[in-house]
């Protein structure tokens, strides 16, 4: 089994298509050719980075552009400069 592990300030994550809508609000189905990929991904690994704000699994927003895509044994992997993640994305229980 190989694995990917970032070094420096480095963040590992995956890119899945589970943050993307595949319908409009009214049901109108948005063919892939159409849709803007989102800038979220699944933080699987960090480098050497102190006092860092997210963990793996924590699900971020990153800078368009950021980073490179790197594909291992079939799945999409994109490793980006810690500094690069724009914010966390957290479930909130509503009041």
């Amino acid at each position: 089994m190989r694995e990917l592990q970032p070094l420096n300030e480095n963040v590992l994550l995956e890119l899945t298509d589970e943050f993307t809508e595949e319908k409009t609000p009214s049901g109108i189905i948005i063919p892939d050719s159409a849709k803007e990929k989102p800038s979220l991904g699944r933080v699987l690994a960090l480098g050497n980075i102190e006092d860092a704000a997210v963990n793996p699994g924590d699900v971020v927003m990153y800078k368009k552009f950021a980073g490179n895509k790197v594909e291992l044994d079939g799945k999409e992997y994109l490793i980006l400069p810690y500094a690069d993640i724009l914010a966390k994305i957290s479930e909130v229980d509503s009041i």
